[in-house]
């Protein structure tokens, strides 16, 4: 019987005691695979398994949670020939959508599998990976808020998250950033800047992905919103129209850098927030990533 590596997020609180895991492993025993399984409590766990299992040659290796798992493990497996797979477990789950990959847990185990292999691109700031997207601005500045709340004060990630949102709209701080992209600078004054692993579709389907293999990252940035314009632009973006909404740049690049006058900068990467150091250097790491997904 094959072996294989199985990572699971055990720090989420979603109650991975011994009778979960015996179950997890009877799902993939019974798709003719024994599973090593690794109930990991924190993100330098995930890492440390992910490379041992790397340095042993460990064809397959599995990532069980959400997007910052899977962000933890992919971080070891890429420009590696290993093949990632994906049990979604996260509230979100992003990648695994954008990639079609089955929500259900005992049918994603069956495509970790059965499936077949797509080669996908990873961006990379500053040599910190992103399968999804990377922002500065206010979303880390909100991420930082809620986890704060969680930690100190006990409350639920909803709630910290919807008072991290308000204190981050009522202080409302502006950036002066310069883009390097495509030969040109744009200097910008804004309170966000995103940058998407691929483009991110506009419409009903906002937060998709049609493709994640063009290497190209695509940039996103506003100009000088009020508070009502940020509302505006999601509006715009909601019904598809995003590029009627004034003073909006979208631009795509195999790389680009963000410089500012600021020491350290907080950056959002897949919900994770890391200080760097400018300037921030974006690169889109071609098919660096081979994951299993659902054959066509």
């Amino acid at each position: 019987m094959d072996k294989i590596v199985v990572i699971v997020n055990a720090s989420a609180g979603l109650g991975y005691c011994g009778g979960w895991t015996s179950a997890l492993e009877e799902k993939f025993r019974g798709q003719g695979v024994a599973p090593d399984i690794t109930l990991a409590q924190s993100g330098a766990e995930m890492i440390a398994r992910a490379e041992r299992a790397v340095a042993e040659g460990a064809p397959v290796v599995v990532a069980g949670g959400g997007d910052g798992t899977i962000n933890a493990v992919a971080s070891v497996l890429a420009g590696t020939e290993t093949r990632l797979g994906v049990l979604p477990l996260g509230t979100l789950n992003h990648f695994a959508k954008d990639l079609k990959i089955p929500l259900d847990l005992d049918t994603a185990v069956a495509n970790v599998v059965h499936g077949v292999v797509g080669k996908v691109d990873v961006g990379e700031v500053n040599g910190r990976i992103f399968l999804n997207n990377s922002s500065l601005g206010i979303y880390p500045d909100i991420v930082r808020d809620r986890e704060q709340q969680q930690r100190h004060l006990g409350r639920g990630k909803w709630p910290a998250f919807g008072r991290a949102l308000f204190g981050a709209l009522r202080r409302f701080p502006f950036m002066n950033v310069r883009l390097k992209i495509n030969g040109d600078e744009h200097l910008r004054r804004t309170p966000f800047v995103f940058i998407g692993n691929n483009e991110y579709l506009q419409g009903l389907t906002m937060g998709a992905r049609e493709r994640l293999d063009t290497g190209k990252l695509c940039l996103y940035v506003a100009q000088k919103p009020t508070r009502l314009g940020l509302l505006r632009y999601a509006a715009h973006a909601l019904f598809g129209k995003l590029h009627e909404a004034r003073d909006f740049d979208v631009l795509s690049a195999p790389s680009l850098t963000i410089e500012t006058r600021h020491h350290h900068l907080r950056v959002a990467t897949d919900g994770e927030v890391t200080l760097m150091k400018p300037p921030l250097c974006y690169r889109s790491r071609a098919s660096a990533l081979n994951v299993i997904v659902p054959a066509a």
